[in-house]
């Protein structure tokens, strides 16, 4: 370890002192297994108030739960408020236990490099104001760890798939957890839960973000608390501890407090920073409140691989979207089903694996299935898109011939190429499109799976795309099938009041005079 310099920010490690009785009597209470960390924290710990400057700490009465919750569950995971107070009580709780809790190893990580060096400035800012006769000496003292004396030590780390990957952590703590990118986070709790078995303990807090990201899997979890005979459990299924609380259980906040904040805002963030409901931050393409609206259902039917959400009807226009992938394990090709008559989502396939050929012969499949019921091929309309690797479902079709597939190929107006071709102008009248449809209540989507992906459907220059580690598969081919019924809206004029903007606008003719 390198040598630390004597001076009053820090104690010297294996130094000799006389204490009084006084001292060794404070000491004792820190250090008492059960109250230590919270008499601690309301008599030593320290903190730098952004109005105040350095102020003794004293812990509402929502903090005392908080962390009364991390010091006596193994596994905490926290939803509170932004700026309540849960990173600071952290800071607190994690001093208290490497200096009293010997040879521990402390794991912080945070999804920005910045996050994790800010809990560690408030450690080391705290650690420089308690006394010496409280506090453990240090053996190395830098921004990313403090060693201590006793064997304990604190590391920082922003969150990674391999953060901590070969440590023996005895603490882990994850700050805004729902913030880090989604597949992170999930190979991040796949490779740090091993390190945990061992009898770690782990503390998770965050605001929520998506609910469908790591945190709100485990947030969901740990608030199932019944077990397999289905009696009541102080802990979730998962093992952990849920622990919420509410911005106006801040002193300092009250409703006059919170009308100022939805005008500075907005209502959306509001609601997800400090109402902490699970409404998405990024700019998706679909409004978040009316995604955290969109749940989806449980399958009708299946027919291989094909997800039935309703039985086709006699009488009804059937539109099938196809957009095709390699089938080499990357993107998966996906395949929508809508009901044109009510714009409501009927079926779903998808898949990664399956080759062009194979695609192909699924879409021929679904259209049988249709016409079993409808026994109108002229009712059924497909489609592929025909950029890139779509030449190749065209030829696929081709080879196993139109005539043999009981539905009219639908392509699009004005192009000699068989399909549609989706460049960004045709891609974003189709966004917006899906957009209006969507948060006016007239689209009707039943796939969980197709729900996630609209989740994480985000600007993305100009236009909107998949984020980062994320597929959109199922979102172009519902695209591809929006363009196919604005054409067919030109075909069956009773399809219009569906699909068009502007539902209740009817234009009356201009009135003219005549004269002789």
């Amino acid at each position: 370890m390198p040598a630390v310099t004597e001076t009053a920010l820090i104690k010297s490690p294996y130094s000799s002192t006389v204490y009084t009785d006084e001292q060794i009597e404070e000491f004792v209470k820190c250090a008492d297994p059960i109250t230590g960390p919270e008499y601690f924290m309301d008599n030593f710990f320290y903190i730098q108030h952004p109005t105040r400057g350095r102020m003794l700490y004293h812990p509402y009465e929502y903090q005392k739960r908080l962390i009364y919750t991390y010091h006596n569950y193994r596994f905490s995971i926290s939803m509170m408020p932004r700026q309540t107070g849960k990173s600071t009580s952290a800071a607190g709780y994690l001093l208290w236990y490497a200096m009293f809790v010997p040879d521990s190893t402390i794991l912080v990580a945070a999804h920005k490099y910045t996050g994790s060096q800010e809990i560690m400035q408030r450690i080391r800012y705290a650690y420089e104001s308690v006394p010496d006769h409280i506090r453990a000496g240090v053996t190395s003292y830098n921004k990313g760890n403090l060693d201590f004396d006793n064997g304990s030590r604190i590391v920082s780390a922003t969150t990674t798939e391999n953060t901590g990957r070969g440590m023996s952590i005895s603490l882990l703590y994850a700050d805004e957890f729902a913030f880090v990118r989604p597949t992170i986070a999930t190979e991040f709790w796949t490779s740090i839960s091993p390190t945990l078995a061992t009898g770690g303990k782990a503390i998770i807090t965050s605001t929520p973000n998506s609910d469908e990201d790591q945190f709100a899997l485990l947030w969901k979890g740990a608030n199932r608390c019944e077990d397999e005979f289905g009696n009541p459990t102080n802990v979730g299924v998962n093992g952990f501890k849920a622990y919420r609380s509410f911005w106006d259980e801040h002193p300092d906040r009250d409703e006059t407090w919170a009308k100022q904040q939805r005008a500075a805002l907005g209502v959306d963030r509001f609601r997800r920073e400090m109402d902490c409901e699970f409404i998405i931050n990024d700019e998706t393409l679909i409004a978040p409140t009316k995604l955290f609206d969109l749940q989806g259902v449980d399958p009708l039917y299946k027919t291989g691989e094909v997800r039935w959400y309703k039985r086709p009807e006699r009488d009804k226009i059937y539109v099938v979207g196809l957009d095709p992938s390699l089938g080499t394990g990357g993107d998966p090709a996906a395949i929508q089903v809508f009901e044109a008559n009510t714009t409501e989502q009927i079926a779903e396939w998808r898949h990664n694996r399956s080759d062009i050929p194979t695609q192909v012969r699924t879409l021929v499949d679904i259209i049988h299935h249709l016409n079993e019921v409808v026994k109108d091929p002229k009712s059924i309309y497909y489609s592929v898109e025909n950029n890139s690797i779509g030449e190749a479902a065209l030829i696929s079709i081709a080879e196993y011939g139109e005539q043999n597939i009981e539905g009219y190929f639908l392509s699009e107006p004005g192009r000699n190429r068989k399909g549609f071709n989706t460049s960004n102008k045709p891609k974003l009248a189709a966004c917006a499109k899906l957009k209006h449809l969507i948060e006016s209540n007239r689209l009707g989507i039943n796939s969980r799976s197709l729900v996630s992906e609209l989740k994480t459907f985000v600007a993305s220059g100009a236009s909107y795309a998949a984020k980062m580690g994320e597929t959109d598969d199922l979102v172009m081919s519902a695209l591809l099938v929006i363009r196919m019924l604005k054409v067919l809206q030109d075909y069956h004029p009773n399809l219009d009041t569906q699909m068009r903007d502007h539902q209740d606008t009817i234009i009356e003719p201009l009135p003219f005079v005549m004269t002789l």
